[in-house]
Order: structure tokens, then C-alpha cells, then sequence
């Protein structure tokens, strides 16, 4: 495959950030595209919602289906998954990309939030995973994106926050023990995280503001790597922790200057990501 024409695909959290701009580089070939977001109404430190995302989508060269989704909940996902079923006739891809960041110790982690973070990230993805398999099976060629980290026992990364470690690597977990669970059917379940951080509001609100927001990468990085992995043979490339540089290396590209929110720096100067040694 070299397209998403045609194809419809089910984009957790795509109101924002990395999802939504996976969702914009899919529309760009013509593809279907269910915004599963809670965002709808405009938020003072966060922008978009799933009906500004969607117009941005449409203008993009897609279609949309803007749908109010808490991963959290099984009936709002159940309803959501059969919208897109409804209006679109299946779904050919999930993108996991929902996920809730709090980099606090644990002494300084309070349940509420450790809580928030265990729900909506590796239970959202088995939830939305579970309840996507089924017309899954139905696609040519059906792939499962989640995005999080190859699992990484160096205690370092557990240490600074082992609530929010426990919880990405819990979505791990799941891209592992599905793939290989449904590897004979043909579902591709794969991971992709970044070599940077990428400047989203996530990373500007909870890791270090402007600071590390400049030295970043946008989330088109992760879009044009994401793409890579969805127009791939899923019986052919799963159970795999993709990297966005590595793969769009082993893809050809060279030169990643397009993709540095500050372009007057370098790639030595960016800021790496969490997780990679």
C-alpha cells in the first residue's frame, strides 16, 4: 500500500496535538476520519476541539466524524466505534494516541491522578482495542497504532515518575501481547514514540514550557511516521517499537530540519525524549 484513500480510521484524543495531525496527513490521501476526543468546547491553555480539528481535516482533503468520547468510558467507546461502522462502513485503522501526562515522584502523585492516568492510558487502549477487533478482522489491511515507548527497565525512567512510566509501559504491553494474539489473523499492532519531544501543549503545560517546546520537533514528525507504519503490509510489520527518526530513516529521509520548531537549532540541540537511553 502507498495510500489511505478510502480508508477509515478511529483516532483517539486526534482534537489535538500528535492525533490530530496524523489525522491531517491521512486526510491529505482521501481517508475517513473519527475524531474520538472530549473536546468540545474552545479550552483557555489548550487548542482545538473535535468540531475545529474536523474542519481542518475536511480542508485537508478528508472526511470527518467528530464524536464526544471519554476513553474511560465503555459505552460512550462502544457507541462511538459503531458511529464510525454507520457512516463510513467499517475501520480499517486505530490509532491510540489518547493519554493523560503527570510527571510527578510518588510522593507527590495524588490517586486521583494516578488513577487518571491508569484509566485512560493502557485501559483506554485495551478498551478501544477490544471493542475495535471486531470490524478490524473485517479490514484488507487492518493496522493498531498506540502510541508509547519500547519498554525501557533502566530504573532511571521509573524513578522520576513511576506512576506515568508504569502506565505508558502498561500500553506497551498491550501493542506486545496483541500483536502476537492476533498475528494470525492478520491485525497489525504496533508502537510508535518520538527521539525528541515533540511541542505539544501536553509537553508545554506538564514537562517545561516554552523551554522545551523550542527545543522540539512539531508533531508532523510523528504523522509522516505514523503514515510510514499504516501504509505498510500489516501481516508483514507488527509486534515492532517504532522510533519516528529511525523509521523515517530507514524510509530515506535525510534532513529533518522541516520538522525542528525552532529551525536556528540544530539536532544536537533538540531536547530527547523520555524513555530512550
Amino acid at each position: 500500500m502507498n495510500s489511505l484513500k478510502g480508508k477509515t480510521l478511529f483516532i483517539t484524543g486526534a482534537s489535538r496535538g500528535i492525533g490530530k495531525a496524523i489525522a491531517i496527513r491521512a486526510a491529505k490521501d482521501g481517508a475517513n476520519i473519527a475524531i474520538a476526543a472530549k473536546t468540545t468546547e474552545p479550552h483557555p491553555t489548550l487548542e482545538g476541539t473535535i468540531y475545529s480539528a474536523a474542519a481542518e481535516i475536511e480542508a485537508a482533503g478528508g472526511k470527518a466524524l467528530a464524536l464526544v468520547v471519554d476513553v474511560r468510558n465503555e459505552e460512550q467507546v462502544e457507541a462511538a466505534i459503531n458511529k464510525t461502522v454507520e457512516t463510513f462502513g467499517g475501520i480499517d485503522i486505530l490509532v491510540n494516541n489518547a493519554s493523560a501526562l503527570n510527571m510527578t515522584p510518588t510522593l507527590n502523585t495524588p490517586m486521583k491522578r494516578f488513577d487518571l492516568m491508569h484509566q485512560i492510558n493502557y485501559r483506554g487502549t485495551f478498551l478501544v482495542s477490544q471493542k475495535a477487533i471486531p470490524h478490524l478482522k473485517k479490514a484488507d489491511n487492518p493496522h493498531v497504532l498506540t502510541l508509547s515507548p519500547p519498554i525501557n527497565l533502566n530504573p532511571n525512567w521509573f524513578a522520576r515518575h513511576v506512576a506515568y512510566t508504569i502506565s505508558k509501559y502498561n500500553m506497551s504491553l498491550c501493542v506486545l501481547g496483541m500483536a502476537e494474539e492476533f498475528k494470525s489473523i492478520g491485525i497489525a499492532f504496533n508502537a510508535l514514540w518520538p527521539k525528541t519531544t515533540i511541542g505539544t501543549a501536553a509537553v508545554k503545560n506538564n514537562i517545561g514550557g516554552e523551554h522545551v517546546v523550542n527545543a522540539s520537533r512539531t508533531p508532523e514528525i510523528m504523522a509522516d511516521a505514523a503514515y510510514s507504519i499504516l501504509t505498510k503490509d500489516s501481516r508483514t510489520t507488527t509486534a515492532n517499537f517504532f522510533i519516528d527518526e529511525d523509521l523515517l530513516r530507514e524510509d530515506g529521509v535525510e534532513d529533518f530540519s522541516a520538522y525542528r520548531v525552532n529551525p536556528e537549532l540544530d539536532d544536537s540541540q533538540l531536547m530527547p525524549d523520555f524513555f530512550l537511553d
